[in-house]
């Protein structure tokens, strides 16, 4: 198992019009095959800092990820949105239990 976590910034005037892009990757990726799970978050404290959290079966459903087309549209909005401070750490997992 992949997890992928960490945050990315947007300036807070624009949050609002990245918001349909945000859910249009979030839809796009939580239907690919290997996804488990898939979330953005808002902070409480600093709404300019989105949380990220992915969940992905192998590094071959992250890669088939990374090359999909929905990918290559959300890169290109991010630029637009001005999504900056891309901070993100790939773990890999060997063994989950829940709390």
């Amino acid at each position: 198992m992949i997890v992928i976590a960490g945050t990315v910034r947007v300036p807070p005037e624009k949050i609002d019009g990245a918001r349909p892009h945000m859910e249009k990757m979030l839809n796009a990726s939580r239907a690919e095959a290997g996804c488990i799970s898939y979330s953005y978050a808002q902070d409480v404290l600093d709404p300019s800092l989105i949380h990220v959290a992915e969940v992905w079966e192998s590094d071959d459903a992250l890669k088939m990820h990374f090359e999909s087309s929905h990918m290559k549209e959300w890169r290109a909005a991010g630029a637009t949105f001005g999504i900056s401070d891309r901070n993100l750490t790939r773990y890999a997992v060997t063994d989950a239990t829940p709390l």
